[in-house]
């Protein structure tokens, strides 16, 4: 039996604790041992990283967004590599790949070097954004996830999942179980931007958003079971 692929969507401020910015050891630590979790279960797991600890282009003042886009990619990169050297101090195989090519501290993405390393029992660590500027990691999330052929796409945030409203500002706001990626268009709900929604819609790529903060989420979320929000588009 082949086994589940899951791609993980991780934000950069997740990794810099309780400031949001920089890097956290112990946070660190804390995502490789559920990582290492996770990928014991026979998944094939694969990571998307933001770097929005290190850079928000997209605030970048007067800055060519081109450059503040490049930017951002690279911050991507410095989180891949501070997760990959987590995850070998644990023990879990992993292997760094972009969409920038830079040989001497990564591989190049490549979907058949992906797979043949999910093979070997590693972890994918996928940088780099999509290589252009104007997408997000998001959109590299569901862009990577359709190469992939993913069984699953997991947003990790520090909420219970979608709400129809702010949780933190309205008490009273509801949590929903399942969305269509129609209704988050729709709707402009606030889960992953609106090219990677249509991505996901397209390609048939379900969505679960979830609490990381809460322990033995991810390998719930990873395993399928009904945790967060479940965003589908058929």
């Amino acid at each position: 039996m082949s086994k589940r692929r899951v791609l993980l969507k991780l934000s950069g401020e997740a990794l810099g604790g309780k400031t949001g910015q920089g890097l956290d050891s112990q946070v660190l630590q804390d995502m490789a041992l559920a990582i290492k979790e996770t990928a014991a279960e026979d998944i094939a797991l694969a990571i998307v990283l933001g770097g929005g600890n290190f850079w928000r282009g997209r605030s970048s003042g007067d800055m060519d967004r081109v450059i503040a886009d490049n930017i951002g990619m690279l911050a991507t990169t410095m989180n891949a590599l501070a997760v990959s050297d987590a995850l070998n101090r644990v023990g879990v195989p992993n292997v760094v790949m972009s969409a920038l090519s830079i040989p001497k501290i990564h591989e190049i993405f490549r979907k058949d070097r992906a797979l043949a390393a999910w093979q070997e029992g590693k972890v994918l660590i996928l940088a780099g954004g999509t290589g252009n500027p104007f997408f997000s990691t998001d959109s590299t999330a569901a862009l990577r996830g359709a190469e992939l052929e993913v069984d699953l796409i997991l947003k990790a945030t520090l909420v219970d999942g979608v709400y129809d409203k702010d949780p933190h500002l309205y008490p009273e706001a509801k949590l929903y179980a399942q969305l269509s990626f129609s209704q988050v268009l729709d709707q402009k709900l606030q889960v992953i931007d609106a090219t990677a929604a249509a991505l996901c819609r397209d390609n048939q790529l379900p969505l679960r958003v979830f609490n990381m903060a809460t322990p033995g989420n991810i390998l719930k979320a990873a395993r399928g079971d009904e945790i967060g929000t479940l965003v589908t588009g058929f």
